[in-house]
């Protein structure tokens, strides 16, 4: 759901350095003659500490932490590369609870990711597990797990889009896991099975991890896939 923007995201970052360089090459120092001038304080890189899309791609948890039968879906698999992206601030307004069903959920805090960022789902027929990680700059990433929080109250119902079913919503924080996590359990009675959301910080990073998989609504695969990630991110 959020690759084809945040790839449009990409190929502006790319483009950006370019222009810095062009604008460099053609400007002249002002000054002239023996005078000297202090050399200006270098500014703090606002990406310092955090990783990028492919080293995050590199801490999303393989396939043996996925329950058996599931396999890996290659057109879900993206990240940011090798560069960071720019940084998007968040929309407000009422969240889109629907968006709480597919992948890339984190997108229901209103934020459309991190700077960088690596995703993957693995799935069979009727069961599917997605992790995503996105890191951000500043303090975004506590505002991000404070923007979920309040989602629990905002899509406490909802109605689901392909089977127009009402789905309840509950949410808890949950200790044990990164610097703080938060989990929220979709039930409505026209499904099978529930589905487990948590959403873990580790320093300026959010993991989100969905899962269908198994009859406890998915919590038991959705916390071993998020303690993976978490544990590979400590590294």
């Amino acid at each position: 759901m959020r690759l084809p923007s945040r790839a449009v995201m990409l190929i502006a970052a790319a483009a950006l350095p370019l222009a810095l360089t062009a604008c460099s090459a053609g400007s002249t120092g002002s000054g002239s003659g023996t005078g000297t001038s202090a050399e200006p304080a270098k500014a703090k890189d606002p990406n310092s500490g955090l990783l990028t899309g492919t080293r995050l791609t590199k801490a999303l948890a393989p396939a043996s932490a996925f329950p058996a039968g599931l396999t890996l879906e290659s057109d879900g698999s993206a990240d940011s590369g090798g560069q960071f992206l720019s940084p998007a601030g968040r929309k407000a307004g009422k969240p889109d609870c629907t968006r709480l069903e597919s992948t890339s959920w984190i997108q229901v805090s209103g934020y459309k990711g991190g700077v960088s960022f690596a995703q993957n789902g693995y799935a069979s027929k009727t069961e599917e597990v997605d992790q995503e990680i996105d890191a951000f700059q500043g303090t975004t990433a506590a505002a991000v797990m404070k923007a979920l929080r309040s989602v629990a109250a905002e899509c406490a119902t909802f109605t689901d889009t392909d089977a127009h079913a009402k789905v309840k919503l509950t949410g808890s924080a949950t200790a044990g896991l990164g610097d703080e996590a938060y989990t929220m359990t979709l039930t409505s009675g026209s499904w099978e099975n529930g589905t487990t959301l948590i959403a873990a910080r580790s320093g300026g990073s959010v993991v989100t991890v969905l899962s269908t998989a198994g009859g406890d609504n998915g919590a038991a695969s959705a916390k071993k896939v998020t303690t993976t990630i978490l544990s590979a991110l400590k590294k």
